[in-house]
């Protein structure tokens, strides 16, 4: 267990404070929440952690790994619910060399963002839509997965716990990655016995600078990521490392 900081005691009492839930306003957990594409978190009040020095050249914040703060964990056994998660310090985890995850790609990832405005409120990108898409692939690959609330508060926790790194408006955002893997370890082809929910962040520049510039593309019809019936519809871990064998050709065939 780590030493918890006054900053990470500050955030733990605001969220005993009340439902997580209510603090989102009036937010409904439905397909129709896609309507609202920008969910204000909370004013960002505590301006002594909020001006901390990052020494981040924000004009010149690319899309890379940067570690933060803090990351989010819940766990939870086969058959079995997610409960209470709790934020520590980033860092390395511990896996069982036969975890799920590492034998059988028994994973899943999202992406989202929190974002900085002028007015010092920060606000996320349209959560429940990815909690409601990690439930969908988390069906098709036999895991359980946290609610919508669960997954929602788990991502405005990891973003208000690292909101020094939140860029300046129109410089960039902070990239939030929750993960769902099989880390219980499995010899045979099957679900594993235990599963890890994991959130990390990293401010992230402007993806397209250039804003509508024309782009360039190449249309790959030799390696294919997904089929019929398989786990292309999902963002299933396994979907994405073969995608490097075209990326890797892209130079050989004359496309910069």
């Amino acid at each position: 267990m780590i030493r918890r900081s006054a900053h990470l005691r500050s955030l733990i009492r605001y969220f005993d404070a009340g439902s997580s839930v209510s603090k989102l306003g009036a937010y409904k957990f439905s397909s129709r929440a896609a309507s609202s594409l920008l969910q204000a978190i909370e004013p960002s009040t505590d301006s002594a952690n909020d001006d901390e020095k990052t020494a981040i050249d924000w004009n010149n914040l690319g899309f890379g790994l940067m570690p933060t703060d803090y990351m989010y964990t819940m766990k939870c056994f086969k058959d079995e619910n997610f409960t209470q998660g709790q934020l520590s310090r980033y860092g390395n985890i511990e896996l069982s060399p036969s975890a799920g995850v590492l034998n059988y790609g028994q994973g899943l990832f999202e992406g989202t963002k929190a974002y900085r405005r002028g007015n010092g409120h920060l606000f996320l990108f349209r959560p429940d839509q990815n909690a409601i898409r990690m439930q969908n692939g988390a069906e098709r690959m036999c895991m359980p997965s946290p609610s919508i609330e669960q997954f929602v508060d788990a991502v405005k926790q990891t973003a208000l716990a690292n909101r020094r790194w939140i860029p300046p408006p129109g410089k960039g955002s902070l990239y939030i990655r929750p993960l769902l893997m099989g880390s219980g370890p499995i010899l045979g082809l099957a679900p594993a016995s235990e599963y890890t929910f994991l959130i990390y962040a990293s401010p992230v520049g402007i993806y397209f600078k250039e804003g509508l510039a024309p782009l360039n593309l190449y249309i790959e019809d030799e390696f294919h990521r997904a089929s019929r019936g398989g786990a292309g519809g999902i963002k299933s871990i396994t979907n994405y490392a073969p995608v490097n064998k075209s990326f890797s050709l892209l130079g050989v065939k004359g496309v910069a």
